[in-house]
């Protein structure tokens, strides 16, 4: 296994560790660039709204039915290298402008096949990554070029973003319904800063329970809690909510310390519990007196304390997440108090309603009717878990690209006819470059259009026809013409509302390209095993499996008898 190189004498020189191997060249190169396509394959079957799901299932059974391109390569926990780059920049996409993951990735492995072409015919590497950066910034420069300006208010763009969001989602028939909702969300949390406009995805909180259908789901001004009301004397529903927010125990501490007490008579035990219940007595006590009516409390609340608090009338909840409890603090205008000593009035939030509500067999709190909800919730419903997980991711992608319209007021159509465009401009600028790099630039228009062929093929559509129609109407200047994949013919897509934000597009081309830039550029993969013995259970490597390279000959190797499966 160790690597031996010769010098000009006859002496062998070991390089690498035992178990180490190295793949150089040519052969490093087609073997990442094979990986990259196997991982564009597999997901470009799943783009536009004629894209199919995947049902992935993990090592314990769990099932996910998607159509996302970052959760599926996150599911399939990707081995190979090069591969785990293209799960990267679709993992960045999703977390930049959060649609447009799929595309990512098709669009880099059809960078690295054109590229392979070119290779075989001796174009050096570099060349072609040189080529490829000049014409990606090109074509991000095309797409802002045919952008159009919008209105960062305006609900009918926002609304047709996300729609076209959902188009190529499971939940693609409700998904008019759920535009709105999430239309209605994102513009209740942004804020304006400065001319623009700022959004917070993690103020608009996505709550999801299986049962009903989608059409049941709602937008909800304030919170929804996962959690249900301490005692069962306390009232369900108060209306004009006086809200205290508390992020300390409303029980008895433990002394840091180890402490006893001795205790010699029963006496002396009545007056240390009568004692402990005057402290929770007083804690409760200065709730009470601030004028709260709703006590919602991050850790634990004891059960006197909530005796005394169902007495006053006081609803109570606890262990709220930290996160919720910033989300309310938001939602209600309330103060979050570490000390009790800190609550006045005026720390109090205000909601219309606080409320337990039954939702299947789980009992929720709804804070709801908040004034001005700097932070909302999106509840969603569905038939079934699957379904449910599903809208969630969906209506995660749409947030993100209301989002990215309202922060960069730029939108393109879809249907694959801002990619046609940069391409055919591409080919037009590609002439203006000199030597090989021309070819490049070439291959990068080739590797655009793979974007709307890839969207016919998934409609069944005649690639060859679609993509030559579509051309021969892109260079009479129709720059809005892509692939309507549900009517399966080339239109106008800017007035059939398929409209996608600047952002998400500029966003896939930066890092499809840098992602094959960087494939492109690797000509040697050296791989080290870790030494024998070493990760391997105790009793090292008679213990049988202690990590060692190779396994060589596991006939001979001892403890390796009878082990169950092998």
């Amino acid at each position: 296994m160790a690597m031996q190189a010769t010098s000009k004498g006859t002496m062998p020189v070991v390089l690498l560790k035992e178990g180490g191997t190295e793949t150089k060249g040519r052969e490093a190169q087609k073997n990442n660039v094979a990986a990259a396509k196997i991982i564009a394959e597999i997901i470009h079957t799943s783009l536009g709204p004629r894209g199919m799901d995947k049902m992935l299932v993990d090592s314990l059974g769990d099932v996910t039915i998607t159509n996302d391109g970052a959760t599926i390569l996150k599911e399939i926990d990707v081995q190979h290298p090069a591969a785990k780059m293209l799960v990267e920049i679709s993992k960045t996409t999703d977390n930049e402008v959060g649609d447009g993951t799929t595309s990512a990735v098709v669009l880099a492995g059809a960078l690295l096949e054109q590229a392979e072409s070119l290779i075989d015919q001796n174009v050096h590497p570099t060349i072609v990554v040189d080529g490829y950066r000049k014409a990606g910034r090109k074509a991000r420069k095309f797409l802002e070029d045919i952008a159009e300006k919008v209105e960062a208010g305006d609900k009918s763009v926002l609304t047709k973003v996300a729609r076209t969001s959902m188009q190529t989602k499971l939940v693609r028939k409700d998904s008019a319904q759920l535009a709105e909702m999430v239309v209605k969300a994102v513009t209740s949390v942004s804020e304006a800063d400065g001319d623009s406009r700022m959004v917070d995805i993690d103020d608009i909180k996505v709550e999801k329970k299986a049962g009903g259908s989608i059409k049941d789901s709602m937008v909800i001004k304030g919170i929804v809690l996962d959690k249900e009301i301490v005692h069962g004397g306390m009232p369900r529903r108060i209306e004009g909510a006086r809200i205290a927010l508390i992020n300390t125990a409303l029980e008895i501490s433990k002394t840091e310390t180890d402490a006893k007490i001795n205790i010699s008579n029963p006496q002396q035990l009545k007056s240390f519990l009568d004692e402990e219940n005057r402290m929770l007595k007083t804690m409760v006590d200065k709730v009470i007196g601030s004028g709260a009516n709703v006590v919602l409390c991050q850790k634990g609340v004891d059960d006197m304390a909530q005796h005394y608090l169902a007495k006053a009338g006081v609803v109570a909840v606890r262990r709220i997440k930290e996160s919720d409890l910033a989300k309310l603090a938001r939602a209600t205008g309330a103060r979050i108090v570490t000390n009790l000593d800190d609550l006045f009035e005026k720390d109090l939030g205000s909601a219309e309603v606080v409320e337990e509500r039954k939702i299947e067999e789980d009992k929720w709190v709804f804070v709801e009717g908040c004034r001005h909800p700097k932070s909302v919730t999106v509840l969603l419903r569905g038939g079934s878990q699957r379904v449910v997980d599903e809208a969630e991711r969906s209506v995660h992608d749409a947030l993100m690209v209301v989002k990215d319209v309202i922060e960069k007021p730029q939108v393109v159509a879809g249907g694959g006819a801002p990619e046609t465009y940069a391409a055919s401009k591409l080919r037009t600028w590609a002439k203006s470059l000199e030597g090989r790099e021309q070819l490049a630039a070439e291959k990068f228009a080739d590797a655009l259009e793979t974007i709307p062929l890839t969207l016919a093929e998934n409609a069944g559509m005649d690639p060859i026809d679609t993509i030559t129609q579509l051309r021969s109407r892109q260079i009479k200047g129709e720059k809005w013409t892509g692939i309507d994949v549900m009517k399966g013919k080339i239109s106008n897509m800017k007035t059939g509302d398929v409209i996608e934000p600047l952002a998400v597009k500029l966003q896939v081309a930066s890092s499809a390209t840098e992602a094959a830039c960087m494939i492109l550029r690797i000509d040697d993969v050296i791989a080290t095993q870790k030494s024998a013995g070493g990760g391997g259970p105790p009793g090292g490597e008679d213990g049988g499996m202690g990590g060692m390279p190779g396994m060589g000959g596991m006939g001979g190797m001892p403890g390796m008898g009878g082990m169950p499966g092998m």
